[in-house]
C-alpha cells in the first residue's frame, strides 16, 4: 500500500505553514521600529520564544478557522495563550514555567488580574481545552464549536494576547 506524500494530499497547508514560518521568521528578526518590534526587543530571549511561538499559534488558529476546522483553532487558541503567559512566568518568577495547560493555574501563580470579561473567557478557554485536546466525540465537538462561536473565540484570543503582551 502505497501512502500519499503530506504535501500532495494538503498542498494548501504546506504552504501556509511555509508562509507562516517565513512570516515569523520575519517579525521576529525585523527592525522597523514598530511598537510589536520594541515590545519583541525588550524581552529577554526565552520571553521573547514563548511570545514568538504564541503569535505563531493564533495564527495557525486563523488558518485552521479558514480550513473549517473549528474545534482545532480552539485548541490553537488555548495553546497560544497558555504559551504566552509562560512568558510572563518566566519573566515575573524567572523560572521555567510548568508543563501544564491550565491558564487559570499559570494566571494566578505570575500573579497578573485580567479584566473580568478577559478573566472568564481564560476560564472558558481553559475548560475548552480538555475537550479539544481530548475529544471523546467528534461529532459533538463540530456541532459545540461552530463557525460564529470559534470566530469570537480567536477574537477573545487576540485581545489575550494583546493583553499578556502588555503585562511584559
Amino acid at each position: 500500500m502505497r501512502i500519499p506524500r503530506f504535501r500532495s494530499v494538503f498542498p494548501d497547508l504546506t504552504a501556509h505553514i511555509h508562509l507562516i514560518i517565513f512570516h515569523s521568521f520575519f517579525i521576529s528578526t525585523s527592525d522597523k521600529g514598530h511598537n510589536k518590534h520594541k515590545v519583541m526587543r525588550n524581552m529577554d530571549e526565552k520571553t521573547r520564544e514563548w511570545i514568538t511561538q504564541a503569535e505563531f499559534d493564533i495564527e495557525t488558529a486563523e488558518f485552521m478557522f479558514q480550513g473549517e476546522r473549528y474545534f482545532y483553532a480552539v485548541f490553537m487558541c488555548h495553546l497560544s495563550l497558555e504559551k504566552a503567559l509562560k512568558g510572563i512566568y518566566f519573566t515575573k518568577l524567572q523560572d521555567v514555567p510548568p508543563k501544564v495547560h491550565n491558564l487559570v493555574y499559570l494566571i494566578s501563580k505570575t500573579g497578573v488580574n485580567p479584566p473580568e470579561a478577559m478573566g472568564k473567557f481564560f476560564i472558558k478557554l481553559n475548560e475548552a481545552n480538555i475537550a479539544t485536546r481530548y475529544p471523546e466525540s467528534l461529532e459533538k465537538l463540530q456541532k459545540t464549536y461552530t463557525k460564529t462561536i470559534t470566530s469570537e473565540i480567536i477574537s477573545n484570543t487576540k485581545e489575550a494576547l494583546a493583553w499578556i503582551k502588555q503585562q511584559l
